[in-house]
């Protein structure tokens, strides 16, 4: 059992692993290229695939190294997730959050940067385990301070994020971001629960 149990971790660990190397990898090679994958209002229907990749280019190494490193750590802080539930809330996350630029805030003409998408993928994950006894004060914890951070970034303006990548902060992203992964963690639970019952 025990040696059961230690092989089902190692190929987690290894799989985690490897999922994060293909986003760096995914990432880097896009940034090189920036300027043909970062969000463009005037190109969004033309070019569509910006509404993914825009959140996957960044406005420099700095601004790309400190996003990479706050997704690298998600999976091992919440031991509970799933790659195929991260790589689900890849794919849905970016295009809602480019949608709602198009339509809610005509005003922002270009945007580039993962920080809307990983403000949704920690509360999501954080919603996600608060079904995990074990794990509910850390992620009561982790969305306190997620809501935290955005009603300041409303009320007072971005932290000194700004001058550290060398671009003003977008803070409407990651209000977009936990808006978005809030409403897919209440489907998701909505349609759990409904097919549990069904079962039953």
């Amino acid at each position: 059992m025990l040696d059961s149990k230690k092989t089902w971790s190692d190929q987690s660990l290894r799989l985690k692993i490897l999922f994060i190397a293909i986003c760096f990898s995914v990432s880097a090679s896009l940034q090189v290229f920036q300027e043909w994958f970062i969000y463009w209002r005037l190109h969004f229907y033309s070019e569509l695939w910006r509404a993914w990749t825009a959140h996957w280019v960044h406005v420099g190494w700095i601004h790309f190294a400190l996003n990479l490193f706050a997704f690298a750590c998600l999976p091992f802080i919440f031991p509970h997730l799933k790659m195929r539930y991260l790589a689900i809330l890849l794919l849905i996350l970016p295009p809602c959050i480019s949608l709602s630029f198009y339509y809610f805030y005509p005003h922002v003409e270009a945007y580039a940067g993962l920080s809307g998408v990983l403000h949704g993928l920690y509360v999501a994950v954080a919603i996600y385990h608060l079904k995990f006894p074990k794990e509910r004060k850390f992620a009561a914890l982790v969305l306190a301070l997620t809501f935290s951070k955005i009603a300041w970034e409303h009320f007072f303006g971005s932290l000194d994020t700004a001058d550290l990548i060398g671009s003003p902060v977008l803070v409407e992203a990651h209000w977009l971001g936990v808006v978005w992964a809030s409403l897919i963690s209440l489907i998701y639970f909505a349609f759990q629960k409904r097919f549990f019952r069904a079962d039953r």
